[in-house]
Formats: structure tokens, C-alpha cells, sequence
């Protein structure tokens, strides 16, 4: 996100720069949060994970510099280097879940 920028405007700036799709804001769908201690720094932070409902353009890898490949993977057979809390929350919305934590102790 950009300094001033709302989470909307940064999700569709982001799809932009990095898939090359044209997303509008209305049509971004909030499908779960994540509250995520990481555990290296202990910082606390907040991960949203929104679906477009809609979507203009072709998926493509707008940024072969910083990513290799895009590729669609079946949620039962991610790749092992799938970041934890990306799996996690991935695992969360298919039980239809709008809320999770990680790295918390009880």
C-alpha cells in the first residue's frame, strides 16, 4: 500500500502492476481477514484477502523481474514454499471462514 492509499485503491493498483487486469473497486469482495504475529519480528499484522467479482483484461505476469511464473495450483496440493499464512487463510476461505489467527499462543 501506498502512503495515504485505501486498501481498495491498492488491491486494484496492485492487480494492475503485477497481473495486468483492470479491477474496479466496487467490484472487490473482502473474503477473509488474518490476524498474523510473525514470529521473526513479533509484529503484529493484518492480512486481507479479497476476490474480484469481476475482472477486465488477461492474467499475465506483469512483473517477470519479481515473479517467475504464475501458475493455478489445486488448494490440496500447494507448493511446498507456499508462504504458511498465505495456506492458512487459502485453507480458511474454503470453509467459508471470514476470520482467522496465526502465530498466537492460547
Amino acid at each position: 500500500m501506498e502512503r495515504g492509499e485505501p486498501v481498495t485503491r491498492s488491491m486494484t493498483r496492485e492487480a494492475e502492476e503485477e497481473l495486468g487486469i483492470t479491477i474496479a473497486e466496487d467490484d472487490l469482495a473482502l473474503v477473509h481477514t488474518l490476524h498474523h504475529l510473525d514470529a521473526e519480528d513479533g509484529r503484529s499484522r493484518l492480512q486481507l484477502f479479497f476476490r474480484p467479482t469481476r475482472y477486465h483484461g488477461r492474467l499475465r505476469n506483469a512483473e517477470p523481474h519479481k515473479c517467475e511464473e504464475l501458475h493455478w495450483w489445486p488448494l490440496d496440493s500447494l507448493p511446498d514454499d507456499t508462504v504458511p499464512y498465505t495456506a492458512h487463510a487459502l485453507a480458511e476461505i474454503t470453509r467459508g471462514s471470514a476470520l482467522s489467527t496465526v502465530g498466537w499462543t492460547p
